[in-house]
């Protein structure tokens, strides 16, 4: 595994910032971090680089401890932030020119390649850039060293559609045998791209899945009852996110499987009229989770 998180609690005097956190990220798969700003991805990502110190659990990437991570690992670990900080007074070239010794493995043709694509003057200083070409400088300079991991926190943040598809096909186009971890609350941005997601709420994580594997088993189901509908006193734990409206019930299936659900809602309501399975996009699931919990911890 790229990265392991086993039981991790991060405390701040009395407040509890992730508590139980578990969750692991394949060597070459593409990792989100999906949450609500002040969930707790950006405190994740700051004890994985070894910024911050877990008060509890084990932390580790490409097998080290997070602790005892050293140059060689930070050698192979690109990083890009929509608020990372660049020198402001040097030009996009001077930059560049300054972090390239530091990296053994810099890829002169690779940085002049996503330069030309990013059409970045490396002769104007990056104080005078747009939000998003800051981004791009920061994104040319992690992928220059090829590194292994590559971690994006909130990277498409302000960032309009045609940016942000540059980004990500950029990445992905040149992001040979590389793991990606990416935090972001913007959902549906990021939906396309990624492999496997991970639910933060509050600190804690809802659950993590492979994108194929949660597009499989989750459904908004709408049934019409023979008259107004009423929520039963007791559904299925896999059923979440109950609504009404007239004879219709609707509720998110988290466990559906088509050739189960007739005798489902049989078992449940009898016999109904007419039962319609529909897939959720990415913020549609994270929210009919989130309001789950909400409600399981009244």
């Amino acid at each position: 595994m790229m990265i392991e998180a086993r039981n991790i609690e991060k405390r701040f005097g009395l407040n509890e910032a992730l508590s139980g956190l578990s969750f692991s990220v394949a060597e070459g798969s593409v990792y989100a971090l999906i949450g609500a700003n002040g969930a707790g991805k950006t405190t994740t990502i700051k004890m994985m680089l070894n910024i911050l110190a877990p008060t509890r659990g084990e932390l580790t990437l490409m097998g080290t401890p997070s602790r005892e991570l050293t140059s060689y690992h930070f050698s192979q670990i690109g990083y890009v932030s929509e608020s990372q900080v660049l020198p402001g007074q040097m030009t996009v070239g001077a930059y560049l020119d300054y972090l390239r010794p530091f990296y053994p493995n810099w890829d002169e043709t690779l940085e002049r390649t996503v330069l030309a694509r990013f059409k970045l003057p490396v002769d104007r200083k990056i104080r005078s850039l747009s939000h998003g070409m800051r981004i791009k400088v920061a994104l040319v300079a992690a992928l220059a060293f090829k590194p292994k991991l590559l971690v994006l926190d909130e990277p498409f943040s302000g960032l309009d559609p045609l940016v942000r598809d540059d980004l990500v096909e950029s990445v992905l186009r040149h992001g040979e045998d590389l793991t990606i971890f990416i935090s972001s609350h913007e959902l549906n941005e990021i939906e396309g791209f990624v492999s496997d997601v991970g639910f933060l709420d509050q600190g804690r994580l809802l659950f993590e899945d492979s994108i194929e594997a949660l597009n499989a088993r989750v459904r908004l189901i709408r049934v019409t009852l023979q008259s107004p509908a009423r929520p039963p006193d007791i559904l299925p734990k896999t059923w979440i996110d109950t609504g009404t409206s007239g004879n219709v019930l609707s509720f998110v299936h988290t466990a559906f499987a088509e050739d189960r659900l007739a005798s489902e809602i049989a078992a449940v309501f009898g016999d109904v009229r007419f039962v319609q399975a529909e897939p959720l996009d990415l913020r549609s699931i994270f929210t009919a989770f989130a309001r789950a919990e909400q409600i399981k911890g009244r």
